[in-house]
């Protein structure tokens, strides 16, 4: 049996959905931020890192969002979620979804997260974070829509792993100041990953609504 740690709004989501479409048995546990359970001794023996997603396998314990994506894709082949037969397009995958973990989510985070940069109490600094996330995550916006999703799908005609993790972070774009319609590509990829059943059956179970579709 499987089993995601998950918080909802947080790239959980992502993948929570690859288990939804992949037709895993898995079961659920809630980490709540309000009380600081992610903190606790109890979630701190399964991530010491003190954030979601963690996935527990029967191997073990899983963290890091594309690390979690690649183990799904590789234990149900059949849902046909990355081209794990073809070492470069496989390679792309993990490519892309590095990307959205070292750069564009470490963009987003600097919003409400700027104390594991600076100090805490330097409030100007912090500030200056906030002020610049538009840009920064904007950046790595302009970069999936120029070079990146290659449409209709991340990789092309196929849905793979990439999907529902960039449509995890495309939902946080208006929160950090980044018109969606300054991106149609990436809105439009958001707008048809909503309709997969998979994605919406994932947001219900969190709780966090399902987008227009």
């Amino acid at each position: 049996m499987l089993t995601l740690y998950y918080t909802p709004d947080t790239c959980a989501l992502a993948t929570h959905a690859a288990l939804e479409e992949a037709g895993a048995a898995y079961a659920l546990k809630h980490v709540d931020f309000a009380r600081g359970e992610q903190r606790g001794p109890d979630y701190l023996k399964i991530n010491p890192k003190a954030r979601v997603p963690a996935l527990a396998t029967p191997q073990g314990i899983l963290t890091e969002t594309p690390a979690m994506l690649v183990y799904v894709a590789q234990l149900f082949p059949a849902a046909n979620l990355a081209p794990i037969g073809d070492p470069f397009a496989f390679a792309q995958v993990q490519s892309f979804n590095s990307f959205l973990c070292s750069t564009l989510h470490v963009a987003h985070a600097h919003r409400m997260r700027g104390h594991r940069w600076v100090d805490p109490t330097d409030t100007a600094a912090i500030a200056a974070m906030q002020r610049r996330v538009p840009q920064s995550v904007g950046e790595g916006w302009a970069l999936v829509e120029a070079h990146l999703l290659k449409g209709p799908w991340v990789m092309g005609e196929t849905y793979t792993i990439c999907d529902p993790y960039l449509f995890t972070l495309a939902q946080w774009m208006e929160a950090d100041g980044v018109d969606p319609a300054r991106f149609p590509k990436v809105r439009d990829h958001r707008q048809r990953a909503a309709l997969r059943p998979a994605i919406r059956r994932a947001l219900a179970a969190e709780g966090t609504g399902l987008p227009a579709p």
